[in-house]
């Protein structure tokens, strides 16, 4: 089993890498926020008990991928209300259960993400579309992007379109390309 944990700032474009590299490998995505935007119908971000239950939501899926043997495609965004060590604790129970974490890392210019911020498809979730206030939450962003472990590969979105990133992270971690269908 191969947890390939996508992460990046807000519009670095690890949902449509994530998508892309699905397409390519047959492997389930597990976008972030099919969690964040559940919770947020009853809770407010960054409430503790929305904290609590999203990594505990997080965490039951990679363990369930995990018991069973199925590689997983997932995106995070590193951001102060996530605590501290998160990334280790999926790798750790990942591990626990005979699998692999792959960290790809996606990164774009601050002058490339200010301009993909408002794109129509960040609608389709309740992402950060504010340039105000990606501009104020630019500093802590980074703060949390710092605390991560280090990238098995860094893939630069800005200057790779999506299918030629996903291909990189596909054979950068060894994920055979979906057969054909029928």
């Amino acid at each position: 089993m191969k947890l390939i944990f996508i992460w990046g700032g807000a519009a670095s474009g690890k949902l449509t890498v994530a998508r892309e590299l699905a397409r390519l490998t047959g492997l389930p995505l597990f976008h972030n926020h099919l969690v964040v935007d559940a919770l947020l119908e009853r809770l407010p971000f960054g409430d503790p008990e929305f904290i609590r239950l999203r990594e505990a939501m997080w965490m039951a899926g990679f363990e369930t991928a995990a018991s069973s043997s199925q590689s997983l495609i997932f995106t995070f965004a590193p951001e102060e209300t996530v605590p501290e060590g998160f990334p280790e604790r999926v790798a750790a129970l990942v591990r626990a259960l005979g699998g692999e974490v792959k960290f790809a890392r996606l990164v774009i210019s601050p002058e490339e993400q200010e301009r993909r911020i408002a794109n129509d498809s960040r609608m389709e979730f309740r992402k950060l579309v504010s340039l105000d206030l990606l501009r104020d939450l630019r500093a802590s962003f980074l703060e949390a992007e710092a605390a991560m472990p280090a990238a098995d590969l860094v893939v630069d979105s800005e200057a790779d379109d999506p299918e030629t990133a996903a291909r990189r992270i596909a054979s950068a971690f060894g994920l055979a390309a979906a057969s054909p269908a029928n």
